[in-house]
């Protein structure tokens, strides 16, 4: 598992490519100049692991787009060590992102051979999260309340338990849609029951599902 001077010269151009395309907070650029994309990837995809696009992983889903993950990144406006829940693990790239930017990263996926995956693989690499196995739509609400909340995955509405997680002055970033097309939503919690709502673009992610399997 090298991470080669070849490597961090194309972390470096997709850095680029992602300033040169509106990201302009320098603590996402920088994380995600430091974490080894390609490691997450099959050997035959590769060559491809430093082009902004999504890339399969397996059991049906996908590493997101590296501007995708800067956009949420950003938009979650992380602070040094904040609880941060994200929803959908994944390949784990998100989460090492995120740790990147020196949050607590609690992640939560319901797919078993992901969720293994993951959990196998990050150490290996230097990143420690909290693991869990479950559904996401529950949260972890023995661990809240939490700072961040990240859903990685298209939802109809914000599931209500998560936002019963959320920190008052807390920010959760979503995909929110329907499954053809989502945008990305921003629910900043003011109060018990006050809710401040922002929206920020159109996306496409694979959908948040129920239960696990």
């Amino acid at each position: 598992m090298e991470d080669t001077f070849r490597h961090k010269g194309l972390r470096n151009k997709l850095v680029e490519c992602l300033r040169l395309k509106g990201i302009r907070d320098e603590k996402v650029l920088l994380a995600i100049n430091k974490v080894p994309r390609h490691l997450f990837l099959e050997s035959s995809l590769i060559n491809h692991a430093y082009q902004d696009k999504a890339l399969p992983i397996g059991a049906g889903q996908t590493i997101s787009q590296p501007y995708t993950v800067a956009v949420q990144s950003e938009l979650l406006k992380v602070k040094p060590f904040e609880k941060v829940l994200e929803i959908g693990t994944g390949s784990g790239y998100q989460a090492c992102v995120l740790l990147e930017m020196s949050a607590r990263v609690y992640t939560i996926e319901r797919q078993r051979e992901l969720y293994l995956k993951a959990m196998s693989f990050l150490p290996q690499i230097g990143y420690n999260p909290q693991f869990f196995y479950g559904d996401g739509y529950l949260g972890l609400p023995t661990y809240g309340p939490f700072d961040k909340i990240i859903i990685t995955a298209g939802a109809p509405e914000v599931p209500k338990a998560l936002l019963e997680q959320l920190k008052i002055g807390g920010r959760l970033v979503a995909p929110i849609g329907d499954s053809q097309v989502q945008v990305m939503t921003v629910v900043e919690r003011k109060g018990e029951d006050s809710f401040v709502t922002t929206h920020h673009g159109s996306f496409i992610f694979v959908p948040l599902l129920k239960g696990t399997e």
